[in-house]
């Protein structure tokens, strides 16, 4: 009985993320990214922001209802060009991994990494990298500010956040896995492309892609009085 239980959730699973498009979930991003730096006070540090090499979002990270620690969610990392100035390509990634304290029964769960320095970078463009074992992994500070960073997000290399029922905040990521996912790169671009040639290339962004880059642009390169003016 359990064996089938699994097996149901992980088809439901599985339909639900063949259902949205990648366009679609660019869209979901850049919503997601855009909502949680609309409320300063309570979102990424600004200065984290001006630091990242990388972002990743996952628009509705789930759990799949009466499994446990079955997490899985589909999403898409972007990355500065290599002069540090403005964003590329986003390519497409796939996040899998235990129970990180979601609610069970198939709820949905924001999530947002940042990559702070080029070795965390690099990784993003493998086969696959296991957060906190292959990329040292903390919960990020909430606020305008990194007053309330600890030493372990000071040092750590990837940062990371979730978003549940309107409450954000820092959360460990530690044991989940992130994969590239060629799949859903053929889908915005044409041909299956490695990470690597999404994200170390110099790809055209799809159009779906703008919004996200926009927001990037708009949040990630403003100090934080511009921040507030912006609002």
């Amino acid at each position: 009985m359990r064996g089938l239980m699994l097996a149901a959730s992980l088809i439901m699973a599985t339909s639900a993320l063949v259902a949205e498009t990648e366009q679609d979930r660019l869209g979901d991003a850049a919503r997601v990214f855009s909502e949680i730096e609309r409320t300063p006070d309570r979102g990424i540090p600004q200065d984290l922001l001006a630091k990242a090499q990388c972002i990743v979002i996952v628009p509705g990270m789930k759990k799949a209802a009466f499994v446990v620690g079955v997490d899985y969610g589909r999403g898409v990392a972007e990355c500065r060009h290599e002069d540090g100035k403005g964003w590329g390509a986003p390519a497409a990634v796939r996040m899998e991994g235990g129970s990180f304290g979601f609610q069970i029964g198939g709820s949905d769960t924001d999530l947002v990494l940042l990559v702070m320095n080029r070795h965390g970078m690099t990784r993003l463009t493998e086969d696959k990298v296991q957060l906190g074992a292959d990329a040292s992994v903390a919960a990020g500070p909430v606020g305008r500010t990194t007053t309330a960073q600890t030493d372990a997000s000071a040092t750590a290399e990837i940062l990371s956040w979730s978003r549940a029922k309107g409450l954000f905040a820092g959360i460990s990521l530690t044991g989940a896995t992130l994969r590239p996912d060629a799949d859903r790169n053929k889908e915005l671009y044409g041909t299956k492309l490695s990470n690597k040639d999404v994200l170390m290339g110099h790809m055209e962004p799809p159009e779906a892609a703008r919004p996200l880059i926009h927001e990037l642009d708009r949040y990630s390169d403003l100090s934080s009085a511009d921040r507030a003016v912006h609002q």
